[in-house]
């Protein structure tokens, strides 16, 4: 036997419970914000935000059965065996035109169908669309060598002062403990 039982797509009581509170709390958000609308301060945000909230909680219901389909997907996926897979995958892209229908069955193909033709591997950019990276350009100019020169010495001499400042010998070596 498996270590544990999996669960399927519909058992899942915690995310039923989010779901539903999380409507719930849009939906009363947007009852307040209604309320608050007819009153005598109500302003057109208000209206705004009565309109919006049930739309948040359209989403959270939208996003929770999205989240069950895809998850069935990926677990008929994970059933089929994979060269049977393969050849279900060719068989369909090649019995498909370029207008997305399927000439197998006639009609429309069904999103697991065009979903099932892609491949799901990392795609390789095709060389020439993206652009060059630009290289750095080394000038060998002497003024700028000769400026960076004079920086490091100014850097240099600045560091001594702050050693001999602090007492310090300047071939001190120095310990991590």
């Amino acid at each position: 036997m498996s270590g544990s039982p999996r669960r399927s797509a519909h058992n899942r009581p915690a995310l039923i419970v989010l779901v539903v509170v999380a409507t719930s709390a849009c939906l009363a958000l947007g009852w307040w914000q209604w309320e608050r609308f007819d009153s005598a301060s109500g302003t057109g945000q208000n209206l705004g935000y009565a309109l919006q909230w049930p739309l948040f909680a359209a989403f959270a219901v939208f996003a929770y059965f999205r989240f069950v389909r895809l998850e069935q997907e990926a677990e008929e996926t994970t059933e089929q065996p994979s060269s049977g897979r393969e050849t279900d995958r060719a068989t369909v892209a090649a019995s498909a035109d370029s207008t997305g229908r399927s000439h197998a069955g006639g009609g429309w193909k069904s999103f697991t169908e065009r979903r099932a033709a892609k491949t799901i591997g990392p795609r390789e950019i095709p060389a020439g669309i993206l652009p060059e990276r630009p290289t750095a350009a080394r000038d060998a100019d002497p003024v700028l060598a000769e400026y960076n020169k004079y920086l490091a010495q100014l850097n240099a001499d600045d560091i001594g002062e702050q050693v001999r400042a602090a007492g310090l010998r300047r071939d001190t070596e120095r310990s991590a403990g």
